[in-house]
């Protein structure tokens, strides 16, 4: 988190939208524009994240505005919540900064038929089991483990080959975006260093903000549309945020070092090295796209398992069968990944390379790319929040394609430093406090806790009140924490 606020202008030209002008800075091509409102403007101003917005409008080749959703923070190069469209028919360039380290770092909900009555009272043991069953931790390994061939397999399949291996249903695929694997993937674009980095982490959770919680839906607001993600008050549901561990860390890290003296050559002027890009159409900038889709395959992988495990622990604490306990699949979408896709732009249809860097698909109901079980109702998008509080489920509407490139938030959004937040929990018990509001919650260190304290972020409500409220989604649940296992 940069320590310095934003001193630029931030008008407000409607009710959720902030914008920066292309006046602020000589060389912006478009402007800024933040969703947020009057609860979050002073957090978004407190932040150096609207600076990295108005950098992102340098960009060659960018559409329309370069975009802020509500869970605004700093971020490398993009901030967090960043999002722009570029043409590559105009030069359109990609950026690794764009995506971030974390790449397919994204989210998946599990559906149960238990509800609460059948958890509450025993969470504390089927949190101590998930603990010792679920991989958590820096550079933690897991319980599979692939050669180099079967590696290669994952990265170019994703899912697909877990669903040959007999790790994933028809179902599972048809609830994870793109099937589960990324079209244009080539494992020949990942370094040696990645692919060891990542041999033995798919079906690893990590550490940072990444997590597996028990939830409960607390409230359901829509409940036709609730019905058809299998959702009911009182049920039972399993988040899963995790994403492309030290394979993906790598494949990022290879790019920039690439990509280093790129702008140079292309003629491209920034005002942030972090910014670095390649024209999407360039050797450079192919590369990095079909090495950050394999890392995405790994991504979507890597969830896969760790459902997979999931699964079976539960199979284990309640003595039936996954298939029984109706342990399905509601969705998975991604949220750091840099994806071609058709948008409509000043009047007409463009192809435009979309980078969403901790934000969310949101595409609304009738989009072909939608799973056809959710067609009718809209691409599910799925924002947790905080150990602390909620997380919620709502479906894309109309106002993301007119105002967003199909988009919305991925989550709460941080206020507060890594560094801040382990100064703040000093001589606390974060597990304690959290055990008094009915929550049960093991890590691997108390520093994991202390990071990830409710304190450390945006309150998810308002948030998502703003995504709903300009159109982006509509909200259809809330789900309240009960048990969370982080690194």
């Amino acid at each position: 988190m940069a320590e310095q606020g934003f001193s630029g202008p931030l008008e407000q030209i409607d009710e959720c939208v902030w914008r920066i002008p292309t006046s602020y800075k000589p060389g912006m091509r478009v402007e800024g524009r933040i969703f947020a409102e009057e609860r979050l403007i002073d957090q978004v101003r407190a932040d150096q994240a609207p600076e990295q917005v108005a950098n992102v409008a340098f960009l060659p080749g960018i559409q329309e505005a370069s975009l802020a959703m509500p869970d605004i923070h700093w971020g490398y190069g993009f901030c967090i919540g960043g999002v722009c469209a570029t043409d590559p028919e105009e030069g359109g360039v990609i950026s690794p900064g764009g995506v971030g380290y974390d790449i397919n770092c994204g989210v998946r909900l599990v559906r149960t038929d238990l509800m609460r009555e059948d958890v509450q009272p025993r969470i504390q043991e089927l949190v101590n089991l998930l603990f010792k069953r679920i991989p958590a931790g820096v550079g933690t390994g897991g319980p599979y483990r692939f050669n180099r061939h079967e590696l290669r397999r994952i990265l170019a399949e994703g899912v697909r080959f877990l669903h040959q291996k007999g790790w994933a249903t028809d179902s599972d695929l048809e609830c994870t975006e793109e099937s589960g694997c990324m079209a244009g993937a080539d494992p020949d674009a990942v370094s040696q260093k990645a692919m060891e980095r990542g041999e033995d982490q798919c079906g690893t959770l990590g550490s940072g903000n990444h997590f597996l919680e028990v939830q409960a839906v607390e409230e359901v607001l829509d409940p036709e549309v609730a019905n058809a993600l299998g959702l009911r008050e009182g049920g039972i549901c399993v988040m899963i945020h995790s994403g492309s561990r030290g394979l993906g860390y790598q494949v990022c890290d290879d790019a920039l070092r690439e990509f280093r003296n790129t702008p140079e050559k292309y003629g491209i002027s920034l005002p942030d090295r972090q910014l670095a890009c390649a024209p999407v159409r360039s050797p450079e900038g192919q590369k990095y796209l079909a090495a950050m889709r394999a890392a995405a395959n790994y991504a979507w992988a890597n969830r896969q398992l760790l459902m997979w495990q999931t699964r079976e622990a539960f199979e284990e604490f309640f003595g039936r069968p996954w298939q029984e306990l109706r342990m399905n699949l509601v969705y998975d979408v991604a949220h750091n990944i840099a994806k071609i896709e058709k948008h409509q732009v000043g009047g007409k249809q463009k192809t435009v390379c979309v980078h969403r860097k901790g934000a969310t698909r949101a595409f609304p109901p009738g989009h072909p790319d939608i799973a056809a079980r959710y067609r009718a109702v809209g691409q599910p998008v799925i924002i947790p929040g905080d150990m602390g509080r909620s997380s919620w489920v709502l479906v894309g509407q109309p106002g993301s394609m007119e105002k967003a490139f199909g988009t919305a938030c991925h989550g709460a959004g941080r206020v507060m430093s890594r560094n801040e937040a382990i100064r703040q929990a000093k001589g606390r018990r974060i597990d304690a406090e959290l055990a008094e509001l009915g929550i049960i919650a093991k890590a691997r260190s108390r520093t994991g806790l202390a990071e990830e304290q409710p304190a450390a972020y945006k309150d998810v409500s308002v948030v998502v009140d703003v995504v709903e409220r300009a159109g982006l989604a509509k909200k259809v649940a809330r789900l309240r924490p009960l048990g969370v296992v982080k690194g």
